[in-house]
C-alpha cells in the first residue's frame, strides 16, 4: 500500500477528515456496519461514530475489529465488536438478536461485506466463482432480510444501504463480483417496495475506484493504468464513500428508496478499469 493510500485510510486522518455533517446527527441512535475492519467499512464505521451513533461492528476477523473498536473507544465513542460471517444464517440471526439486547435498538445497517478477486472470467473455477457469490450476493441478502425482519419485530423506521459496483458498463476482470452485486441491486429495488410499508428505505452506493489497501489484489499493469478510470484521473477517497452513505442513511436521504447512488468519479461515462490488466486486443 503505498503512503498516500495509507494516509487516506489511517483512523486519525479519517477522524479528523472535513466533513459536511453535524458531529450530533447521529446522538441516540445505532449503526451496524458489516465489513467494518478495514477499507471502506472502516471509514463509514468511523464517520458515524464521529457524527455521535453507537457501533455495531462486524467481519471475519476481529483483530481488525478490535483495533477499530479500541479507537472508537479512544474518541469517547461506543462499539460492540460482533465477529460474524455473513454468509452464515445463524451467525446473521445472531449479530442481530446481540445487537438488540446491547443497545435495545438499530436504526441503520450498511452491508459492505464482501470480497472479489481479478481474473478473466473464462478461467473461474467453479470455487471460485461460488465464493464470491456467497460472499457479496447471498451474504449481503441475508444481512438484508434479518435487518427487515428485525424493524418488523421491532418496530423501524429503519435504513439499509448495500455497497456495491458500478453495473452499467460492466467490469473486466470480476465478473463474479459483478454478477453478484447486480443481483443486489435488483434486490434492494425490488424490497424498497416491498418494505416500505415497515419505514424501511433500501438503497446502494456504488462506488468507483477507491483509494483503499483493497486495491493491492490488482497486478501491477492494472494499477498503472488506473488513472484512467475515470475523467477526474484520481480514486476517490474512503472518506467521499463513507459521506454518500451518510447521505441516504440520515434525513438528507428520508425520500429516498430503491437507489443506486454512483460514486465514481464519472467513470461510468468515460473511463476504463481493467481490473486483471487490459488484453493486447484492445491496446489497438
Amino acid at each position: 500500500m503505498s503512503p498516500e493510500i495509507a494516509a487516506l485510510n489511517n483512523p486519525e486522518n479519517l477522524w479528523a477528515a472535513e466533513t459536511v455533517y453535524r458531529p450530533d446527527l447521529f446522538q441516540g441512535k445505532v449503526a451496524l456496519v458489516s465489513g467494518a475492519g478495514s477499507g471502506i467499512g472502516r471509514a463509514v464505521a468511523l464517520l458515524f461514530a464521529r457524527l455521535g451513533a453507537k457501533l455495531v461492528i462486524c467481519g471475519r476477523t476481529p483483530e481488525k475489529l478490535e483495533v477499530i473498536a479500541e479507537f472508537v473507544r479512544s474518541k469517547g465513542g461506543e462499539v460492540l465488536v460482533v465477529p460474524t460471517n455473513v454468509r452464515e444464517p445463524e451467525q446473521v440471526d445472531a449479530l442481530f438478536k446481540k445487537a438488540q439486547a446491547h443497545y435495545g435498538r438499530i436504526d441503520y445497517t450498511v452491508n459492505n461485506a464482501g470480497g472479489q478477486f481479478p481474473q478473466n472470467a473464462i478461467d473461474y473455477a467453479p470455487k471460485g466463482w461460488n465464493a464470491v457469490i456467497n460472499n457479496n450476493l447471498n451474504g449481503t441478502w441475508l444481512m438484508m432480510q434479518r435487518a427487515a425482519q428485525h424493524w418488523r419485530e421491532h418496530g423501524g423506521p429503519g435504513s439499509i444501504v448495500n455497497i456495491v459496483v458500478v453495473i452499467e458498463r460492466g467490469m473486466p476482470g470480476v465478473a463474479h463480483t459483478v454478477a453478484a452485486r447486480a443481483g443486489i441491486i435488483g434486490a434492494t429495488r425490488t424490497v424498497a417496495v416491498e418494505w416500505a410499508p415497515l419505514g424501511v428505505r433500501v438503497n446502494c452506493v456504488a462506488p468507483g475506484l477507491t483509494a483503499t489497501e483493497g486495491l493491492d489484489v490488482y497486478p501491477p499493469e492494472a494499477q498503472k493504468e488506473f488513472p484512467l478510470a475515470n475523467p477526474l484521473k484520481r480514486p476517490g477517497t474512503p472518506m467521499e464513500i463513507a459521506e454518500s452513505v451518510i447521505y441516504l442513511s440520515a434525513g438528507s436521504g428520508s425520500f429516498i428508496t430503491g437507489e443506486v447512488v454512483t460514486v465514481d468519479g464519472g467513470g461510468k461515462l468515460w473511463g476504463e478499469l481493467w481490473t486483471a490488466g487490459r488484453p493486447d486486443y484492445y491496446r489497438h
